[in-house]
């Protein structure tokens, strides 16, 4: 009305009339709140949906599907998570780290929901979790009214608001949304003596699901779709296509209950699709559905097209989703609020500003990206390698493996697109498929610098055996060092004592190497100059505690004084100090942890046949950083000059001797 009367106005010659309206309508658009206040407690409607995960790949696969919702979303989100305890240890991290303002997480225990379905035969890859959709009116809040359900390999080209509008267009009786089913699995015609389930005409896919849970819940949908299962089970025996047998049975008897959705919000890459008749362009795409066993490698006549928008989202930079709502205000979310006051409390003016901000940066954490299955063992030795890498030490991760049988956590620092990779070189490696007690956990990548002491924290944290050895990914152990370590742990009464066993480090300067197979081996080698001890050219103070004269004859383990710059290579128990996270990048990392140790009164003792070598690279990039920037040495300073006053407050006066010893190195 006013654009009309604007118009109006400027035919008639009213110029000064129209100036003044102009003005009006130009304030208004740029300050709406400021005409209409109560846009400011205005709420988006929150979409909740609902969505079956269980075990590690389903976890890694859901992430996309999350990337796509958020990438197109303008409202509020829901979700709700059935999953197992993999799963739910997984994404509760996930989302925690992810911060995503507007984001709501619940998770529901897919354990305690199994008895409501174990009694249905199925043979479905999905398993008994493939059936948890048909128990989502008892799972989920009762007041609960609505939820958009989907299956983890789903992916969104458009709002998922537009399909939560739908819920409008249901009429009578109406309870379930579906997309019918764009294979002809319902029509048993695919091959001789194929019998499905009962189903009406095609029947209905359920990877997208409308479920109107108030209705549902009044129509006794509980007690309807367990009649319909046991009548149908006493002729059909099994499942074929879990919850989605059940679904069409209860629908060929109950026609009414479904509003069926346009197929584009359910386009289905199934083997013998129908699913190009659901669009003519780009356009018409809502919702991508990879429902066949093959997933990504299915034949279709577009699927590149398919592949790469997928693709698109799976190499998305998650961080890029941490935006707030535009003209949404969300509920206040705590640990944003205080991780914001932190932040706002530190001096953007300080030179040192970007190092320290880096020790309150939230780092997206995917715990367990690959399936990992390992239970220490019972007699309370077990020993977990510790280390941390990024995309460019990845070629040590296949020799690691072939010398330390034990567990392993690692932390990887990556984008989303190097995580790929990762996922690709992983499964084409059969040393690390052979191996399934290597947990990796992504660390994605943000900010500028290499944050270190993070990546191990997050390494140590997931570790399940009563001990570790806190490693470097640029070093390979002797062979048989995790027996050693465990038979060490008995002899020198580990669990009784405040020990950090260490292990002796070497360097060899060559890429090629014959790895001694003996400590007389080694010291053969070291003789001809083929190894030497770690950082002997270099940085000696960081391993001469160590006592390599001494090591040479030993027999039997000896203890070591903490010096200053001390940073050897230890073992200790799983309840030992996390390294401090304000050192990033090159310098002091491991000597600020092990000076905690000392602090806390850890004995350091060298195991006499105990040994690692460190294998030639090129100088990482904080490394070459360190030497060229004047400033990152500068700051480096200050840092540790502030670690060291917080020693002092922290361990009172027998801290002291570290000051001196800095004052005196």
């Amino acid at each position: 009305l006013l654009l009309l009367l604007l118009l109006l106005l400027f035919l008639a010659g009213k110029l000064q009339y129209f100036v003044l309206l102009l003005r009006i309508l130009l304030s208004l658009i740029a300050s709406p709140f400021t005409y209409f206040p109560s846009l400011l407690s205005f709420r988006p409607q929150t979409i909740h949906v609902a969505i079956v995960c269980a075990g590690y790949n389903a976890s890694r696969d859901v992430v996309t599907l999350v990337k796509s919702v958020l990438f197109h979303r303008r409202n509020p989100l829901h979700f709700h998570f059935i999953t197992d305890s993999i799963a739910q240890q997984i994404l509760s991290s996930l989302f925690h780290t992810w911060m995503v303002p507007a984001v709501k997480v619940d998770f529901y225990d897919a354990d305690e929901l199994k008895s409501e379905v174990s009694w249905i035969p199925n043979k479905h890859y999905s398993g008994i979790y493939g059936l948890m959709k048909l128990v989502l009116t008892k799972t989920l809040p009762s007041d609960l009214q609505r939820v958009i359900v989907l299956d983890t390999d789903i992916t969104f080209a458009t709002d998922i608001a537009e399909l939560w509008a739908v819920f409008h267009k249901f009429k009578g009786q109406q309870v379930l949304g579906l997309v019918e089913n764009q294979s002809d699995w319902y029509l048993g015609n695919l091959w001789k003596n194929h019998r499905p389930w009962p189903a009406l005409g095609r029947g209905f896919n359920t990877g997208v699901i409308l479920l109107l849970l108030d209705r549902l819940r009044k129509l006794r949908w509980e007690q309807m779709w367990r009649l319909t299962a046991e009548r149908e089970l006493m002729s059909m025996l099994s499942t074929s296509l879990a919850d989605q047998d059940i679904f069409n049975a209860v629908i060929k008897q109950n026609p009414f209950l479904v509003h069926q959705l346009p197929c584009f919000w359910n386009v289905q890459l199934s083997d013998h699709t129908r699913s190009e008749k659901c669009y003519k362009d780009v356009s018409d795409l809502k919702v991508i559905h990879w429902n066949s066993p093959k997933k990504l490698r299915v034949k279709n006549k577009h699927v590149e097209f398919f592949r790469n928008l997928y693709l698109t989202f799976l190499e998305y930079d998650g961080n890029l989703l941490r935006r707030e709502l535009f003209g949404c205000p969300s509920e206040a979310d705590h640990n944003s609020e205080n991780l914001q006051k932190t932040l706002s409390e530190l001096d953007e003016d300080d030179p040192c500003y970007e190092f320290r901000r880096e020790r309150f940066t939230v780092h997206r954490t995917h715990l367990y990206f690959l399936h990992y299955e390992y239970e220490p063992s019972s007699d309370n030795t077990d020993v977990t390698l510790v280390a941390q890498l990024s995309m460019d030490r990845l070629q040590m991760l296949e020799a690691i493996c072939k010398h330390w049988e034990g567990p392993i956590s690692l932390a990887l620092y990556l984008s989303d697109a190097e995580a790929q990779q990762f996922l690709r070189y992983a499964q084409g490696s059969e040393v690390l498929m052979s191996r399934g007690n290597v947990g990796y956990h992504i660390v994605y990548k943000e900010g500028q610098f290499y944050p270190v002491n993070l990546l191990r924290n997050v390494a140590m944290r997931q570790v399940n055996t009563p001990y570790m050895f806190l490693s470097d990914i640029d070093f390979l152990p002797m062979y048989g060092l995790y027996e050693y370590l465990r038979k060490s742990v008995v002899q020198l009464d580990m669990a009784n004592n405040k020990k950090a066993l260490v292990v002796p480090a070497f360097e060899t300067l060559r890429y090629r190497l014959s790895y001694p197979k003996s400590k007389a081996e080694l010291l053969s080698q070291l003789d001809m100059g083929t190894l030497f001890t770690f950082r002997y050219h270099v940085w000696t103070k960081g391993h001469a505690p160590t006592n390599f004269a001494k090591w040479r004859t030993a027999t039997t383990p000896y203890r070591v004084q903490w010096e200053a710059d001390f940073e050897p290579y230890v073992m200790v128990r799983r309840d030992s100090p996390e390294y401090d996270r304000r050192f990033v990048g090159f310098g002091w990392n491991k000597v600020a942890h092990i000076m905690e140790l000392d602090a806390q009164e850890y004995e350091f003792v060298v195991l006499p046949n105990a040994y690692m070598i460190h294998m030639p690279h090129a100088p990482s990039f904080d490394i070459t950083k360190f030497r060229s920037n004047k400033q990152y040495r500068v700051c480096l300073k200050t840092l540790k000059e502030e670690f060291q006053q917080n020693m002092s407050r922290r361990y009172g006066f027998a801290a002291l001797k570290y000051m001196t010893a800095e004052n005196n190195s």
